[in-house]
């Protein structure tokens, strides 16, 4: 079948690590064009790629079946709207909108239109992650009763010249990173009834939030699991990514996923081995069933980001179930909101 001809409206960070290795290398998609305003930074990565200068001549490209929206945050309704109106399918960057009215009218809109409208949760596909997962699916825990999602970072000054710092554009690590650990969850255990949060800024000078702890109460699958959700730009020494305990025993991981730093360091997701981590990383499983005590390294699966695009292509060509589908990740951004809310009142905010 013919490749989806693809366009980036932005060739910043998201553009080069995230989005332009994965579209390159599946035999499926042509990365036709790249937005850059003024400077030519992918002309000898992908000299075959047209640069556009406005995200207007991007979706007015007539060839392109489908456009990512990988702009700062508050454009996303505004740009996905846009690219929806000229017949594009779209891909939009996390956080999918600022509020849930937003992404619900985008979600009714591409619908109407018969386009397919996706939200680049590529976290489903990091190597813990999976390997979490796997290990609620086999039981391993017994029945679990304590699920923590912890991403540390640290950088003890603000970025100067850039929107995530300044929030002018949108940013802030709840609507960042909080976007992830949240779908995460809600991929685990549903949407939880009530949420619980505490969101500040910790850095001196900071102009928008760096530290988020949520609870998300009584979720829809799992209503006996205590859940928190966690993440900081002050956290010089790591706390674990993920800790899960049972009735039957515990897991414990350390690390974060491999692929972004390798993307980072321009190695191509069609490498030898990729996403592999390091077994010098792998988590400690911990387990007592019957008297028998075992606490060993636990295998971590394989990350796997390049299948969230394999997905898009399955999806638009033979129609396959979109897996990161926007109307799914409404959700996500409900849970932002009520976590905001709730950090503002200091109260229990019920969504049921």
């Amino acid at each position: 079948m013919d490749k989806i001809k693809t366009g980036l409206a932005a060739f910043g960070m998201s553009g080069q690590v995230f989005h332009a290795p994965f579209i390159s290398t599946n035999p499926h998609f042509e990365l036709t064009a790249i937005t850059e305003r003024s400077k030519e930074l992918s002309k000898m990565k992908y000299p075959q790629s047209r640069i556009v200068r406005s995200f207007e001549e991007l979706i007015g490209m007539e060839e392109l079946e489908l456009v990512v929206v990988n702009t700062p945050d508050s454009s996303h309704y505004e740009y996905a709207r846009r690219a929806l109106e000229a017949g594009k399918h779209v891909i939009v960057e996390k956080p999918f909108t600022t509020t849930v009215e937003e992404g619900e009218e985008l979600v009714a809109f591409a619908a109407e239109k018969g386009l397919t409208l996706s939200v680049y949760q590529n976290r489903r596909w990091d190597c813990d992650f999976l390997t979490v997962k796997e290990i609620l699916d086999k039981g391993l825990l017994g029945r679990l009763v304590e699920f923590e999602s912890t991403f540390p970072r640290y950088r003890n000054f603000i970025k100067p010249n850039t929107w995530k710092e300044t929030g002018e554009s949108g940013g802030g690590l709840t609507y960042n990173l909080g976007a992830h650990v949240i779908d995460q969850a809600v991929q685990l255990f549903g949407m939880p009834k009530a949420v619980f949060a505490d969101i500040a800024t910790l850095r001196t000078g900071g102009k928008v939030d760096d530290y988020f702890i949520i609870h998300l109460l009584k979720p829809a699958h799992a209503p006996e699991v205590k859940i928190t959700l966690k993440a900081s730009y002050l956290m010089c020494e790591n706390e674990p990514r993920f800790v899960l305990h049972g009735t039957e025993g515990s897991y414990v991981k350390y690390g974060l996923d491999p692929q972004e730093a390798d993307l980072t360091k321009g190695i191509q997701p069609d490498t030898p081995h990729w996403g592999e981590e390091d077994k010098s990383q792998w988590g400690i499983l911990h387990t007592e069933k019957n008297g028998d005590v075992v606490r060993e390294s636990y295998p971590t699966l394989p990350g796997n980001y390049a299948a969230f695009y394999e997905n898009i292509y399955q999806h638009v060509r033979k129609g396959e179930v979109l897996q990161s589908d926007a109307c799914g990740v409404l959700g996500v951004i409900r849970l932002i909101e009520a976590a905001w809310e709730s950090s503002r009142t200091g109260s229990v905010i019920r969504l049921i």
